[in-house]
């Protein structure tokens, strides 16, 4: 269901190598940011914060919420990302900022690091889950609006089926992904789910718009449900 569209946009497309960030904080940052906004603002403000020598996670912790919250103004929201920053450090420094104690006090399983990060304000399970599969390597698929909406169009069924939830339609990837490459490593199956949800914030983006979907462009025409004939 899943795997062909990702097999095709993989071969059209290419390799997205997403998500952009030189450290798992500066990931976890961006995870953040992004919300309610576009990456091209999340750009200005982690450069911002580069420039200041402020994305360093005990700095930051340290920080006036002012301060942080000028140095992120470009990503909007900034007085309520500043405050949701410093709660999700607050949990970071529990660990010593290391995502490797983070994975070693739960023997890398994603579903209590998850629970964790939900119980933080401002962390929802998109921003949760970018920060596991992105920021920490771990086996859990991304869903967003862009992956809905393709879904809709795609496979009107599977859409239905999924009811809209998101915890139900990461599950009918995830179990979809996992059914058929079951020779696959958990490494190799994080790195699949890594690139599916990259490759479907390209195809919304470029192709499969909100509004006027370029349909005759688009690299799942073939297939799609929703394409004209």
């Amino acid at each position: 269901m899943f795997l062909e569209p990702y097999q095709t946009l993989l071969k059209a497309l290419g390799p997205s190598h997403w998500w952009p960030g030189d450290t798992s904080f500066e990931i976890m940052v961006g995870a953040i940011l992004t919300q309610n906004t576009s990456w091209k603002n999340v750009e200005k403000a982690i450069h911002s914060l580069k420039h200041s020598k402020a994305l360093r996670p005990k700095t930051m912790h340290l920080m006036e919420h002012s301060r942080l919250a000028e140095l992120i103004r470009s990503a909007g929201y900034f007085n309520q990302k500043a405050r949701w920053l410093h709660n999700l450090l607050d949990w970071y420094s529990n660990y010593g900022y290391s995502p490797a104690r983070i994975l070693k006090r739960h023997n890398a399983d994603p579903q209590p690091i998850r629970t964790e990060l939900l119980a933080i304000k401002g962390v929802g399970p998109e921003t949760a889950d970018s920060i596991l599969c992105y920021a920490l390597n771990l086996p859990v698929f991304v869903v967003d609006a862009y992956t809905h909406r393709w879904l809709e169009r795609f496979d009107p069924a599977a859409s239905r089926a999924s009811g809209g939830y998101y915890k139900l339609l990461q599950n009918m990837v995830e179990s979809d992904f996992r059914s058929r490459l079951k020779r696959a490593s958990e490494k190799q199956i994080t790195g699949h789910f890594n690139e599916f949800h990259a490759l479907l914030v390209r195809l919304g983006n470029h192709y499969c718009k909100k509004t006027n979907p370029l349909c005759n462009q688009c690299p799942l025409k073939n297939d799609c449900a929703s394409a004209p004939a």
